[in-house]
């Protein structure tokens, strides 16, 4: 079987969960023993050993400025009509030949339009379900986007298969006393802290993250709220202006991730709608406590190891967290439930439903 695959996600320098599922789940698939031949398509140039390497895959480049997608992928997708097209992020081309698997991530989009920038809102709110109809099967990362999915654009639930995303096999926890000082003092950080991950927007629920972290009152104890991302769309300085204790770290080089997530009493996640909350999954695999929502995916990815509160209900999440970083027998009870239910999501498990998905479309 011929299988193209567009790969251009996968080469951004700062990735975000798009661009960290694109890379992690084509390097999981490309590594499956298969008889297939896969064909990479890039924006540009990939670092050597970005992905793997043998005489199945073949990489191309095409350099296109403006509507990759639709002109230059397009283009070659009809010069070699595949047998199969998977795309891992929301958008196939236009028109294109052949049957097709593409990504589904979240429909954050429509439900919270205003957290997202006109032009790049309107683009979502016409490739998705143009995306979803032409599609032959949908991966969604959960079934919350499932669901979504059905409700909104009335897709088939079975053209819909819900494929976890996997965690980074190397993220796991670190105990090295030196190398968290390290890097607590590389961020600003105080011995106790608590921890946020993810871009700093509305939707991320950050102003009532930070009220609940003041209401608390745990910063008498010394204890931090480390909110860890770049600033997004509408963010506001208002959010965290005059509160003691909260420290933006901006944007977190991967490597640091597990002793960020490691060194933390909690993370706390208190979103509004994901599709599926990576930093859930994450602190889980290094055993650190999770307080997050009952919203959208969350509930799904947590299970029963982390505390879900309604993400409206300030005090609600204040509650939570006083509980969390009081109780240090609760946060080992938390930690050993995590470990166990992250275990769930490897990337090998997503690759092999991916394929199936994908051999099953080119039937």
């Amino acid at each position: 079987m011929r299988i193209a695959i567009d790969a251009s996600r996968t080469t951004l320098a700062r990735r975000t969960g798009t661009e960290r599922y694109a890379l992690a789940l084509l390097r999981a698939l490309l590594a499956l023993d298969t008889p297939h031949q896969f064909t990479l398509y890039f924006r540009d140039q990939p670092a050597e050993g970005l992905l793997p390497v043998s005489p199945a895959i073949e990489q191309r480049v095409i350099r296109v400025p403006r509507l990759w997608t639709h002109t230059g992928f397009a283009a070659a997708l009809w010069q070699t009509r595949p047998d199969v097209t998977f795309v891992p992020a929301h958008s196939l081309p236009v028109w294109f030949p052949g049957p097709a698997v593409v990504t589904v991530h979240d429909l954050g989009y429509h439900f919270f339009p205003e957290a997202h920038p006109g032009w790049p809102r309107r683009y979502l709110e016409w490739s998705t379900p143009h995306s979803a109809r032409r599609a032959t099967f949908i991966l969604a990362d959960s079934e919350a986007t499932k669901r979504d999915l059905a409700e909104v654009y009335r897709i088939p639930p079975d053209k819909v298969r819900v494929v976890y995303p996997g965690m980074d096999e190397t993220l796991a926890r670190v105990d090295d006393p030196e190398v968290l000082a390290r890097i607590r003092k590389r961020y600003g950080l105080p011995e106790r802290y608590l921890f946020y991950v993810g871009t700093l927007q509305p939707r991320k629920n950050v102003a009532r993250l930070v009220r609940a972290y003041r209401q608390s009152g745990v910063e008498t104890d010394g204890i931090g709220l480390a909110l860890a991302g770049a600033r997004g769309w509408l963010y506001d300085p208002a959010w965290t202006a005059g509160v003691p204790g909260v420290v933006e770290t901006g944007y977190v080089a991967d490597e640091d991730m597990a002793v960020l997530y490691s060194g933390a009493l909690a993370l706390v996640f208190p979103s509004l709608y994901e599709g599926f909350g990576f930093p859930v999954v994450e602190a889980m695999r290094c055993g650190t406590p999770v307080i997050t929502s009952t919203t959208s995916s969350l509930p799904e990815l947590a299970g029963t190891a982390a505390l879900t509160v309604d993400p409206l209900d300030v005090e609600a999440l204040a509650e939570a967290i006083r509980r969390v970083a009081g109780d240090a027998a609760l946060r080992a009870r938390m930690a050993e439930m995590g470990y166990a239910h992250a275990a769930r999501f490897t990337w090998e498990e997503a690759a092999r439903a991916t394929l199936a998905a994908l051999e099953q479309a080119a039937g």
